[in-house]
């Protein structure tokens, strides 16, 4: 349906649908500037069904100035690549930000050398998923998007060296760009991007496999106004590359290297002696950290906000007194998988400064350790929001149910598996296990 209305709007003459309230007291009483300002609040749909009103609201609901941005993602598949160049052109140069994200079929080379000077002013672009982007369509997106600051190519597999080389050159201005799961890039297409874009302040890289030490040193060396980075699952970098970017990126509040599994300590020590505004790390599966490296994160980074620590294996309560002493912004951890971590841990968390009035999220799921008493120990955390708990044995549901009788919203995610039933005692053998009988 959302499909077909804009293909009514926009590729039909739609006068025939049109009532007789043209004469409607809201247009005699109201301005057209004033009826204008209010359409502007309006999404997609909604000015696309006003603007089958009548014809002084279809004027209104289709003038340039309400098309600055558009998310075309709720229609997805459904929306043709006609009526996408139908309303590039009716914005008439106003158009500021696009979103085309899961429209598989609309978004080609020849869809941006066709719309051409009514995108020139765009500064925000998502093309995620967009599985036809090519080389060729980064090409023509350089030539006529000279102010694009946002790009989002994410998945759009395609695309080599040469898409980022082509973007270097049309697009200087580019302050966020994310090319995750583009595994054809390598080094020298950083090398190439990095230099003729000094204004990178993000860079979302996860799943580029390709991607060495030397790319990282490219990033360190050019972007000092880099502020989050995402190398999730670049298996190949080392402390080396990372140690770079800690080193020349000293406004880095964001960093994302979880299954990075060859980091150690060093990268932690460098973080918290190059990146004081560090608010997100993401550490997920990096098993070579230990509670050494985050003292020293946690003494010099006292605004982290958010860290997920989730099968680092070596790590102990030692990393949680550390955090609850030096981190009083702290909202989200993640421990899952942290096997070391006891109930002295979380009573050190929860009687830290964070506690009362930050903490919103910790995640315990198999912390084999952990019992009701660190659920006492929490239970002061009147800003929590969510705990999980899946697959720590020594829960109980009592011991849930009494954290909930101080946090009443709090949503618990526990999984008990269900009591083996004792062996029968007389008569014969059951013919089928009890999961048989059940079905």
């Amino acid at each position: 349906m959302l499909g077909l209305s804009l293909r009514l709007i926009l590729c039909s003459a739609p006068f025939q649908m049109f009532t007789n309230s043209d004469e409607a007291v809201i247009n005699k009483k109201l301005p057209k500037e004033l009826l204008l300002r209010i359409f502007s609040f309006l999404d997609v749909v909604t000015l696309c069904r006003c603007a089958q009103v009548s014809r002084s609201w279809n004027v209104l609901a289709l003038d340039g100035s309400n098309w600055q941005r558009i998310d075309l993602f709720d229609f997805q598949r459904d929306i043709e690549g006609r009526v996408v160049e139908n309303i590039s052109k009716r914005c008439g140069g106003f158009l500021r930000k696009l979103s085309l994200r899961g429209c598989l079929g609309v978004v080609t080379h020849e869809y941006f050398t066709q719309t051409g000077r009514t995108i020139e002013k765009l500064n925000l672009l998502s093309l995620n998923g967009c599985t036809k982007i090519t080389d060729s369509t980064c090409n023509s997106l350089s030539k006529f998007c000279p102010k694009l600051k946002h790009l989002d190519l994410a998945s759009c597999t395609s695309i080599t060296n040469l898409s980022l080389k082509a973007l270097s050159e049309g697009c200087p201005l580019l302050e966020q760009l994310n090319i995750s799961w583009c595994d054809q890039v390598t080094k020298d297409g950083i090398q190439a991007l990095v230099r003729s874009c000094p204004g990178l302040k993000g860079l979302f890289l996860k799943g580029c496999t390709q991607l060495e030490d030397e790319a990282l040193k490219h990033i360190g060396a050019h972007c000092p106004e880099l502020v989050t980075l995402n190398l999730q699952t670049c298996s190949q970098i080392t402390d080396e590359g990372l140690i770079t970017i800690c080193r020349g990126c000293h406004r880095l509040q964001s960093l994302c290297v979880s299954g990075c599994a060859n980091i150690t300590d060093a990268i932690l020590h460098a973080l918290g002696q190059n990146c004081p505004r560090l608010r997100i790390l993401e550490v997920a599966r990096c098993s070579q950290l230990t509670d050494v490296g985050f003292t020293t994160l946690a003494r010099n980074c006292h605004e982290l906000e958010k860290m997920d620590l989730e099968e680092c294996v070596q790590i102990t309560d030692g990393t949680l007194i550390q955090l609850s002493i030096h981190c009083p912004r702290l909202q989200v951890l993640s421990l899952s998988h942290c096997e070391l971590i006891t109930d002295d841990g979380i009573r050190h968390l929860g009687s830290g400064p964070c506690a009362h009035d930050r903490l919103e999220v910790i995640e315990l799921d198999n912390c084999p350790l952990i019992t009701d008493a660190s659920l006492e120990h929490l239970k002061s955390c009147h800003s929590l929001d969510r705990i999980e708990l899946y697959d720590c044995q020594q829960i109980t549901r009592a011991g849930i149910k009494r954290l909930r009788t101080h946090l009443p919203n709090i949503k618990v995610h526990a999984y008990f598996a269900p009591v083996t039933p004792p062996p029968s005692v007389g008569g014969s053998r059951q013919r089928f296990c009890r999961c048989c009988v059940l079905l």
